[in-house]
């Protein structure tokens, strides 16, 4: 059996992404002849069947799903690890991928971007809140730098750092009756349309710390994704949302909204940056960090 290179991972890979020997030659700059000829010494190289064909489709076989996920393991790494020489190379390092967990700290991350970007002029700054396999695994397999996120799942080869904590505050309009409230139970949440961000409920807080233990559910529970209309639906009496107490402090100016305390302690968070251990000495996202950690104008409150 030979042995596995990089471009036999290449060529399974775009195979497989765009479904045709022509569209997948065109990528790699191969004609149709020549990629055939690729996949047959492919196949004869690792002594292994790859693909079978049904029709005129090459569909993988077992052996060739597994190397295709392979592939779609190590090719962003080989990218990755070429993309850092060239940086090393030429004294710069490129683009720093920030990945978003947290819905509403775009507004603070803006306080530390703009800063980094003057002591870092040859970085730019790349930020994504879509992932297929979810942020960890972004991280982990090198699609982005960094995760802000306010629930870190803790993995080997992986570090968060907490950067600054925020309560979480029930959000309810100028006419709702518990905008004077000190605090809320999570019985008095039993008839209320509750807003949150596209979340699943089991990453959400006011569902795993407050209402499942009281065993309670809202009457009706809406997903958005916008803050401002967010805002706007609980400012118009359509429901009452969860978010941190320095958003509604920083919106107070723009709508009528009433933060209330969950419950007689409060939620507390803490916002946190992950990155890979292996960056732990990469200057460019240690610096990143320690801005962030110094971004404390975002108004935060202490629970007791």
């Amino acid at each position: 059996m030979g042995i596995l290179e990089r471009n036999h991972l290449t060529i399974i890979q775009e195979v497989a992404r765009e479904g045709s020997l022509t569209a997948a030659g065109a990528r790699l700059n191969l004609t149709q002849p020549a990629l055939s000829h690729a996949i047959r010494k492919i196949e004869s190289q690792l002594d292994v069947k790859i693909w079978r064909r049904e029709g005129r489709s090459l569909v993988l076989t077992q052996a060739g799903q597994w190397l295709l996920l392979l592939a779609n393991r190590l090719l962003p790494q080989f990218s990755l690890a070429e993309e850092r020489l060239q940086q090393f190379a030429k004294g710069e390092r490129g683009t720093l991928r920030i990945g978003m967990e947290c819905h509403p700290c775009y507004q603070w991350l803006l306080k530390v971007v703009s800063p980094y970007l003057e002591r870092w002029p040859k970085v730019d700054v790349d930020v994504r809140q879509k992932f297929q396999f979810g942020g960890i695994g972004a991280l982990l397999s090198n699609e982005i730098d960094l995760l802000v996120t306010p629930d870190p799942l803790y993995k080997p080869g992986l570090n968060f750092t907490p950067v600054f904590d925020y309560e979480l505050v029930l959000v309810v309009g100028s006419d709702h009756p518990l905008r004077s409230a000190d605090s809320i139970s999570p019985e008095q949440l039993a008839e209320e349309t509750l807003i949150t961000y596209p979340v699943p409920s089991e990453r959400l807080d006011i569902y795993t710390r407050f209402l499942q233990p009281a065993g309670i559910a809202p009457r009706q529970h809406k997903q958005i994704e916008t803050t401002d209309i967010m805002l706007v639906m609980v400012a118009h009496g359509r429901g009452v949302a969860v978010l941190p107490r320095w958003l509604v402090d920083e919106n107070a100016s723009r709508f009528d909204l009433h933060p209330v305390r969950i419950g007689e302690n409060g939620i507390a968070k803490q916002i946190f940056l992950g990155q890979r251990e292996t960056d732990n000495d990469v200057t460019y996202l240690a610096d990143f960090v320690r801005l962030a950690a110094e971004a404390q104008d975002v108004p935060v409150a202490t629970v007791s």
